[in-house]
């Protein structure tokens, strides 16, 4: 099963306060059983809605399902991009691996 995402979590629980609150406003219950069935409701409505959202669409990392010229062209507009802006080759990275092992706390 697949990990919730944010906008699950935050449907799901936006649902819950919002529907705790009109169902205690609407029938203005003050019994302890009352309000346990409107949290009830209200936790199973939170959890449909969080469980009906779409999840987010993975795209294969290599690359897998799309054609080579498909390929080739989304690089030749990447290149042309980084023409356009003037971006002429790859900068290597300031620091050496060398130091990886230590801690990045100073003293």
């Amino acid at each position: 099963m697949p990990r919730p995402t944010a906008a699950q979590f935050a449907y799901g629980s936006a649902t819950v306060v919002v529907t705790t609150l009109a169902l205690l406003l609407l029938f203005r219950t003050e019994s302890g059983v009352g309000v346990a069935a409107v949290g009830t409701i209200a936790l199973a409505l939170g959890l449909l809605v969080a469980l009906r959202l779409p999840l987010p669409r993975h795209r294969a990392a290599d690359g897998a399902g799309q054609s080579a010229t498909d390929l080739a062209s989304a690089a030749a507009r990447t290149q042309h991009a980084l023409e356009g802006i003037g971006a002429r080759e790859r900068v290597t990275a300031g620091r050496s691996s060398a130091r990886a092992d230590e801690h990045s706390l100073r003293r």
